[in-house]
């Protein structure tokens, strides 16, 4: 069974405080292993501090680095974490947690198939955020 995982190249060394603030809200274990100290530390510059960080749960990898490749940017399209939770109140609990100092991009609403909203965190990653729960307010 092939398994898809979530990699972000996070900007101005956000890494460990991004993936810190997700087990926060997911929960799932973090290790995290720093560029200095690494096999790695003389390939990197200055002011590089996560090589890789990894935050597993039952369901999820979300995994992440500091190292941010300018000259990479993605062009096809808006790319979403989605978040498929397992009721109303759980959706309304992560999609508010996730949106502190972001931005609500939809708030909750009906969907065909239940209730959906999207945000973009304060780390300017964006999270499609379900449930099979219909929203009835």
């Amino acid at each position: 069974m092939i398994k898809l995982n979530t990699y972000i190249n996070f900007k101005n060394n956000q890494c460990l405080e991004a993936m810190e603030f997700y087990q926060n809200i997911l929960g799932g274990n973090l290790n995290v292993m720093s560029v200095k100290g690494s096999p790695m530390e003389d390939a990197f510059p200055d002011g590089i501090d996560i090589l890789h960080a990894d935050l597993t749960g039952d369901d999820f990898t979300i995994q992440g680095t500091d190292i941010a490749n300018p000259d990479v940017e993605a062009t096809n399209g808006i790319v979403s974490i989605t978040l498929n939770c397992p009721n109303l109140e759980d959706m309304r609990n992560k999609f508010a947690r996730l949106s502190e100092g972001g931005k609500t991009v939809h708030p909750i609403m009906t969907f065909f198939a239940g209730s959906m909203g999207n945000v973009v965190d304060k780390y300017g990653v964006r999270w499609g955020i379900f449930t099979e729960e219909k929203n009835r307010k």
